[in-house]
């Protein structure tokens, strides 16, 4: 019969299964371990636990676990061609103020990139890291999102 190795009594024979020490207070003090609990999802609803065992230790390496930044449910948007009537006497010319650059300094997926960042919660110049800028350039990106309307 298995006994508890702190204070030698008898275990049941299920405990033993498990366990080598018994249910009393001074043995369980001595002999229980704690398990590693870690939160793999934290949001303002509720956040998630999971017990961190080997397994769960290598996936969180790597990277199961980690935030992705949130995507729209429509992957593109849809393209509309709108036609306008011609004024009489044929097309006017449009006054437009002058190219200052020839091209923008940031691409549109850089664009994107920053303003899913945000989104995230990064600050400037966290977003700057990422994506290889200065942190004046993507704040400069940000306002000009902004301002057409990406939030």
């Amino acid at each position: 019969m298995p006994t508890c190795v702190t204070c030698g009594d008898e275990l049941h024979p299920e405990r033993a299964e498990k366990y080598d020490y018994c249910t009393k207070p001074k043995c369980q003090k001595l002999n229980a371990k704690g398990l590693r609990i870690v939160a793999v999802g934290v949001n303002k609803a509720a956040d998630q636990y999971m017990v961190l065992d080997e397994r769960n230790e290598r996936e969180m390496a790597s990277g199961r676990f980690k935030k992705e930044p949130e995507v729209p449910a429509s992957g593109r948007a849809r393209s509309r061609s709108v036609s306008f009537p011609v004024p009489e006497g044929g097309p006017r010319s449009v006054d437009r103020p002058p190219a200052t650059g020839s091209r923008p300094r940031w691409s549109e997926s850089q664009e994107k990139l920053a303003v899913i960042y945000r989104s995230m919660g990064l600050r400037p110049d966290q977003i700057a890291k990422k994506l290889g800028m200065s942190p004046y350039l993507v704040t400069q990106i940000l306002l000009e999102a902004t301002a057409r309307g990406r939030r």
